[in-house]
């Protein structure tokens, strides 16, 4: 993969004032995109990033406040950014809440917020994207790309009574890309996941792991860029499982 420059791109990473989506969202101002970072109530830290972001790239960045999780929210999101940045090049959907408990002893408002964050919203949010994103006719230089966030092994049925309705949501955020691909084949517009273990960042960490560490955001980063790469054109509906080689089977 050459260094390839995201220059005149429009980033939108969803949950982008913490954690993962903090770091993706920097990586493609360092590659000169212009960058909104989103958050629902984190605004300070939302400020921070877009701060660092400026530093570290050539490109125009903005904040912007949405709930993914309703449509008029989603709507309201993108028409900031597309009135401030123009229109959205690149989406990252990053949002999705983990509820690390047994299915049982969720409360049912919980069990809702870990479905609709991770699914629905990836859904609102790309369904919004789409709208421009299909508008006029594509070659490689002038692309639409749309990477979802998913979890480890949830195409190979993962499940655990445990966290249950992530497993669920993640399931569903990679058969609902699969399906984008498909749809979006004749549009200039790819769609794929890049689907981490354990990181960096978690709040839990297992007594073992793969290679002795968790994934770091650099590791995520890779797929990231190769996706958004312009010679990426031809690869859509993809799912890169960033796990340093993970077997479920063997826990």
């Amino acid at each position: 993969m050459d260094d390839h420059t995201l220059e005149n791109r429009t980033v939108l990473v969803t949950g982008s004032a913490r954690g993962v989506g903090r770091e993706l969202l920097v990586a493609t101002a360092e590659r000169g995109a212009d960058t909104a970072v989103h958050y629902h109530t984190s605004a300070d830290a939302a400020r921070d990033v877009a701060e660092t972001a400026s530093e570290r790239g050539p490109g125009d960045v903005m904040t912007v406040q949405g709930d993914v999780t309703d449509p008029d929210s989603v709507d309201g999101l993108f028409s900031a950014v597309e009135s401030e940045l123009g229109a959205v090049d690149v989406l990252v959907n990053n949002v999705g809440d983990f509820a690390p408990s047994h299915w049982d002893e969720l409360e049912f408002e919980t069990w809702n917020r870990v479905l609709e964050t991770n699914l629905n919203g990836t859904y609102l949010c790309s369904k919004r994207a789409l709208e421009t994103m299909r508008d006029g006719d594509r070659d490689e230089d002038d692309y639409g790309r749309i990477v979802n966030i998913g979890y480890a092994s949830s195409e190979k049925g993962l499940v655990s009574p445990v966290n249950f309705p992530y497993f669920v949501a993640k399931a569903g955020v990679l058969m609902f890309t699969r399906m984008l691909a498909a749809d979006t084949q004749d549009d200039g517009v790819t769609v794929n996941a890049i689907s981490p273990y354990v990181v960096e960042n978690s709040d839990e960490f297992p007594e073992e792991l793969p290679r002795d560490r968790p994934a770091s955001f650099d590791d995520l980063m890779q797929p990231l860029l190769f996706f958004l790469d312009p010679d990426s054109g031809y690869i859509s509906g993809e799912n890169i499982e960033v796990d340093g080689g993970w077997l479920p089977e063997h826990v």
